[in-house]
């Protein structure tokens, strides 16, 4: 059975005041990119589909906090939130967004493909648990290349049943590679609650079968997943192998977009329950009580955030769309 991890408390003295004011910093970031995005889209000034993360900030600013530069990261259709905590720029995304050249892929990825190999970020991916067999496949690379690099990948409790998570799972513990696997479990695979697709209260149980450890943490509580993280990569890098950590979180939005399709799969109350102990608002009571951050600390980070955010998106609206002539660019065939 999967371990579960205790909340942190309030004064959290295995957590220093700059990973409090990091976290902090890093769920703001996704947080007003993606309210920002889901405007954008709302207006119609971005093509294609928007999985956005607002609620879930918790999880990629735990994790990311616990990562090297050198570590890397495979992401999901639900991508911002990874991107914009391990350190991808706001101009290159918000570029990407809008199909400009100066996108993080030149214009050509989207919201669901967006990656900065400079950043570690081997990209978002719009097929449900494809981003676990690459992160698996950077982690060999990297004990091939004598490294001691740790790959990272995220993905939803709807991803448990696909075969490829299967695979990537055994063979990372079959090689002992340096894998941590993320559950954002967020209670839907899609439209669809959790229960209706698998047997399983936690996901977290299925790293059993290969003989994996795991911890279930309380994903709305960054400081939790910051520490499970630490712990996981830590294990992953001292050569110990990998390890999973399911993560119970929630979108605020729904699948898509921020109306989606209307369809009424979850209640009002249900999800005013989650708003409840917003992740950002939580940070926040702690870092105020224990005198880690000011109010006004605080405020000043969501100001230099929100201006950050509206020069990049007034650059990505500035810059060119891609030249049709370009078209098979870094386009293969075999």
């Amino acid at each position: 059975m999967a371990q579960r991890a205790s909340t942190a408390s309030k004064k959290s003295p295995q957590v220093s005041t700059a990973v409090i004011r990091d976290l902090h910093e890093r769920m703001v970031r996704i947080r007003l990119f993606e309210t920002e995005a889901g405007k954008l889209m709302e207006a119609g000034k971005l093509p294609g589909f928007l999985h956005l993360y607002v609620g879930q900030e918790a999880v990629a600013a735990g994790v990311m906090t616990a990562l090297r530069d050198d570590d890397q990261i495979t992401s999901t259709h639900r991508g911002h939130g990874h991107a914009v905590a391990k350190g991808v720029g706001f101009r290159a995304m918000y570029a990407e967004l809008y199909g400009r050249i100066t996108g993080a892929c030149l214009g050509r990825g989207g919201s669901m493909h967006i990656n900065d190999l400079t950043r570690g970020m081997l990209g978002a991916n719009g097929i449900v648990g494809a981003g676990v067999p690459i992160a698996v496949g950077a982690a060999f690379a990297a004990r091939y290349k004598g490294q001691d690099s740790v790959a990272v990948t995220f993905f939803g409790d709807g991803s448990t049943n696909i075969g490829a998570f299967h695979e990537g799972a055994n063979m990372a513990a079959i090689l002992g590679l340096p894998v941590v696997f993320v559950c954002e479990n967020n209670g839907y695979a899609e439209f669809t609650p959790q229960s209706a697709h698998m047997l399983l209260t936690d996901v977290a149980d299925r790293a059993a079968a290969y003989g994996m450890p795991s911890v279930i943490v309380d994903g709305m509580d960054a400081i939790a997943v910051h520490r499970a993280a630490t712990d996981a990569v830590a294990r992953a890098r001292s050569g110990a192998g990998p390890m999973m950590i399911e993560a119970k979180t929630y979108r605020y939005f729904d699948h898509q977009g921020v109306k989606g399709l209307r369809h009424p799969y979850r209640s009002d109350e249900e999800v005013a329950a989650w708003k409840a102990r917003d992740p950002i608002d939580l940070i926040e009571t702690r870092a105020i009580a224990d005198g880690t951050a000011t109010r006004t600390e605080l405020d000043d980070v969501w100001q230099r955030t929100r201006d950050e955010i509206a020069e990049a998106i007034a650059y990505a609206e500035a810059s060119p769309l891609p030249d049709p002539a370009d078209l098979l660019l870094n386009v293969y065939s075999g």
